[in-house]
């Protein structure tokens, strides 16, 4: 045991798989990344003829490092990184760079932000319309334990469509993290760190149209109301619905954008917040520099939680939202005359801070060709 063993030529592995010269064996559990890629970045070849070598070095980075995404035009050659920081795609393009030899355009960073609960809309559902006025379906929303969604993200409680055989195994184990077994038990789906229940008593072929309720569900999640962000921590209960009694009224054309509005609106009615990424860092610095250090952690929106010392260096501990971290590197090396040494990690998400929300916003969905303004509750239920 402890030895390290170098392989090659096994064009297919990547990091985190087990390898075997059996065929039936029992490979290691899996490695699981809790941390969500928080920056994004565009990259392109300078030159087009290195476009096949590029797109080849991006899939072998991808395998050597699961906490990148790696997602590729095939007809341009633009891709987006994904990635834990502003220093962990700047290693990336280096590598892209100096190890394969391919020169790139990157464009400026993208901080990743969500969208979350921070109320309730429980006893005022929410009435979604489909465009024919034929169907309705009424919603509550609210933001589900941080315990539960912990568990949602290590991946104990499952991912997906929940099928109605198993409904009462995965009821059971929400349960067991303090939540009504008895209305877990009619969960639907689960997308990510989001949960979805059919609440409702006697509801005439609701179950035609489960898949489509689900389909819905899972589009919310991916874009929210407030800036097409990913949606995370919210739990879901349709509480009701109207539907008509002819199929052909009640079709994709007309479910998935009711279900659709029914539960944006009712994400607006619970109040939505935008949740922004953010990273603790750890600066160790002679005392000399201490005052210049602690200086640009509390200049970025930072809050210094502990300052240990040890002889004459002293260790500066701060929470940093990631949006102010671009230009960090930099910046430290300068005010302690390089002789700063630190590191990171990230947090997850916190509350973004209410006199920032107009101004993020609006940046997010200009840069998304959005209008300046998140649409109101009203807009849902016409």
């Amino acid at each position: 045991a402890g030895n390290i063993a170098a392989v090659t030529g096994i064009r297919s592995a990547a990091a985190g798989v087990t390898l075997s010269r059996d065929k039936d064996f029992t490979p290691f559990e899996a490695i699981r990344h809790y941390s969500d890629p928080v920056v994004t970045v565009a990259v392109e070849p300078k030159s087009m003829k290195d476009l096949p070598k590029f797109i080849d070095a991006l899939r072998s980075l991808a395998k050597a490092d699961a906490s990148l995404q790696v997602t590729t035009n095939q007809e341009t050659g633009e891709a987006l990184l994904a990635g834990m920081g502003e220093l962990h795609l700047e290693i990336t393009v280096y590598r892209i760079e100096e190890e394969q030899n391919i020169k790139v355009k990157v464009s400026p960073p993208i901080v990743v932000y969500r969208e979350g609960i921070e109320g309730s809309n429980r006893g005022s559902a929410f009435e979604g319309k489909s465009p024919n006025r034929h169907n309705r379906f009424f919603f509550e929303i609210e933001a589900l334990p941080t315990d539960v969604v912990a568990a949602l993200r290590s991946g104990d409680l499952g991912d997906g469509p929940v099928r109605s055989g198993d409904a009462k195994e995965v009821g059971n184990k929400f349960g067991e993290l303090g939540m009504n077994k008895d209305i877990m038990r009619k969960i639907y789906a689960i997308n990510g760190t989001n949960v979805l229940v059919n609440d409702t008593k006697g509801i005439q072929n609701l179950h035609e149209t489960r898949e489509l309720i689900i389909e819905a569900f899972n589009e919310v999640c991916v874009k929210g109301p407030i800036a097409d962000e990913p949606v995370q921590g919210m739990f879901v209960r349709l509480v009701d619905a109207k539907l008509h009694e002819d199929a052909i009224h009640r079709g994709p054309a007309q479910t998935i954008p009711a279900v659709r509005n029914g539960i944006k609106g009712a994400m607006m009615r619970a109040r939505t917040v935008l949740l922004e990424p953010m990273q603790k860092a750890f600066v160790s610095v002679p005392n000399d520099w201490l005052g210049p250090v602690t200086r640009e952690v509390t200049t970025r929106r930072g809050i210094i939680e502990d300052m240990p010392s040890e002889g004459a260096v002293t260790t500066v501990v701060g929470v940093i939202p990631i949006a102010e971290t671009f230009g960090f590197s930099n910046d430290i090396r300068a005010a302690s005359q390089g002789r700063a040494v630190w590191n990171t990690e990230n947090l997850g998400f916190e509350i973004l801070p209410p006199q920032l929300f107009d101004k993020v916003v609006g940046e997010i969905r200009q840069r998304k060709g959005l209008k300046p303004e998140p649409n109101p509750e009203s807009y849902y239920a016409d």
